[in-house]
């Protein structure tokens, strides 16, 4: 991915749902102006979410997300409901599709109390309008369209344009920083590490220090001290990878704040004011509990994985107690938590900001304890307090 392609996490996500042969996927088609979707009379056509990145004035950049019918039935239809259940949970603008001929009923009802349930900005659509003889099935403020001959798609993206969404004036590192400030960020290199480019985060930490008028210095952990000492000036701020926080601390002079991308991921996607306290519980964990460890994206494991190998091993260093570790990536993330004692979460920076903190409301809804990688390893090494000093309510927070 390049620099000048916005990643799928920051885009709004838009999802239609409804039941099977509403239309959903025809309307999809009709917005995007593309054959995204398999249109069929067959009910039950979309099987699996289908998601497309594009560009949707006067919105911008998107992912449109059509769905599997929520009506869908035997054991098939129930893992595909399930899918689309967790569609919801990134959902910034929800699109309820019904059958402009046969109107609302239980399933309708069901979807419109999940959108306000999670708070989601919903438009309802009646699809199929150019079949219409009646009068019309709402007279709130509902669309009539047809995915036929395209009448109300173009009110409809309009609609979609003015809704309301997620905060996006929200910085990794740009508001921490002044203009003409020296950032140096240490980004090791490892077997782990994307061949010929760099992880999500360090890529937008450069280009939201560059945004800010400032200079980043990009060095690997082992060139750190020598470039500190040649540089000329003293940093306004080191961040570093989480795994080589501690040699990163070691080698940084203590007047010179430090902190990690990890940790700027917390609070760029919402979550750090938990993630922080959260740590905490580390220190209360038994013989046998069992820890989940969850990831948001998937990719292929290697010798030293931070998520299945480094961090269960200082995790078990740190607390001295035998535990038990789970597993789970990308979209899958357990709806009951109670089997487990603490949640650790990756940085989140492939999920966008709606999923991140819909996973840390049903932590604190269930009263499971969760952090994220970056400040659970600052805990661990004793750095946590000089990791997030720049935020100085949470810093407050944590001497008491």
């Amino acid at each position: 991915m390049g620099l000048n392609d916005t990643p799928l996490s920051n885009r709004v996500h838009i999802g239609f749902f409804g039941r099977r042969n509403a239309g959903k996927s025809s309307v999809v088609n009709a917005v995007t102006g593309q054959e995204l979707a398999v249109v069929s009379d067959t009910k039950g056509t979309t099987t699996d979410p289908v998601l497309k990145s594009m560009e949707l004035l006067p919105l911008g950049p998107v992912v449109v997300i059509d769905t599997p019918g929520y009506d869908d039935e035997g054991s098939l239809g129930t893992l595909r409901v399930r899918k689309t259940r967790q569609v919801l949970n990134k959902t910034d603008i929800a699109v309820l599709v019904i059958d402009g001929q046969e109107g609302s009923g239980d399933c309708e009802e069901e979807l419109l109390s999940l959108f306000r349930e999670k708070e989601i900005p919903y438009l309802v659509v009646y699809n199929k309008a150019d079949l219409l003889t009646g009068q019309k099935l709402d007279d709130g403020e509902a669309l009539y369209v047809s995915a036929k001959d395209g009448s109300g798609i173009h009110e409809l993206k309009e609609r979609l344009g003015a809704a309301p969404k997620a905060d996006k004036t929200r910085r990794i590192i740009g508001d921490l920083i002044q203009p003409s400030d020296f950032i140096v960020l240490v980004t090791p290199i490892d077997s782990a590490a994307p061949k010929g480019r760099m992880i999500l985060p360090q890529q937008q930490a450069i280009r939201d220090v560059i945004d800010a008028g400032a200079i980043a210095v990009v060095a690997k952990e082992t060139e750190l001290k020598e470039t500190l000492s040649t540089l000329g000036r003293r940093p306004a701020l080191v961040v570093t990878d989480s795994q080589a926080f501690e040699r990163v601390s070691a080698d940084t002079p203590e007047e010179i704040p430090l902190t990690s991308f990890s940790i700027l991921m917390a609070r760029y996607k919402g979550i750090l004011d938990y993630a922080v306290p959260g740590a905490a519980a580390m220190k209360r964990l038994q013989n046998k509990d069992r820890i989940l460890i969850a990831e948001g994206c998937t990719h292929h494991r290697q010798c030293g994985d931070i998520g299945t190998v480094k961090l269960p091993e200082w995790i078990r260093n740190y607390t001295g107690k035998e535990l038990s570790f789970h597993f789970c990536s990308g979209t899958e993330f357990p709806e009951d938590l109670s089997p487990y004692a603490m949640i650790f979460h990756c940085g989140g920076c492939m999920l966008n900001e709606r999923e991140v903190r819909f996973r840390m409301k049903c932590a604190s809804d269930q009263g499971i304890p969760m952090t994220n990688y970056g400040v659970a390893i600052a805990c661990i090494h004793g750095i946590l307090g000089r990791s997030i000093a720049m935020f100085p309510h949470l810093a407050a927070e944590l001497s008491r």
